[in-house]
């Protein structure tokens, strides 16, 4: 295994910009804003596009819920479930401890697989 980045960036196909990056923001604490300024709206997830994040933009869902992001949460994981349920989405796993931390599997809004994780103290 080698040292260089894995993963270089994240889709999250939504149906409606506007409601997802509401859920997204109530649910992670984001303030995500659309960008019109490309040839596709877009809300960038982490940081900067010069980074190693994602992306909300205009498309169609897998109908099996996709690839499963994993999205941190900053307070304790039960903050994020509690959060998710209230935005609209769905926890369709208790937590799950793994040596890195804690998280539980969700879907948003269009049904995209999302993972809440809340990482080791």
């Amino acid at each position: 295994m080698s040292d260089r980045t894995i993963m270089a960036w994240g889709e999250i196909p939504v149906t409606d910009m506007e409601k997802a990056v509401a859920f997204y923001n109530d649910v992670f604490g984001y303030q995500l804003e659309i960008d019109n300024s490309g040839p596709n709206p877009m809300a960038v997830l982490g940081g900067s596009e010069n980074s190693a994040g994602a992306h909300l933009y205009p498309g169609k869902p897998a109908a099996d819920g996709g690839n499963t992001i994993h999205l941190a949460i900053e307070e304790k994981l039960e903050v994020g479930i509690d959060r998710c349920w209230k935005a609209g989405g769905q926890v369709v796993s208790p937590p799950i401890e793994i040596p890195a931390g804690r998280f539980a599997y969700a879907k948003d809004l269009d049904g995209n697989s999302i993972g809440l994780f809340e990482a080791a103290a």
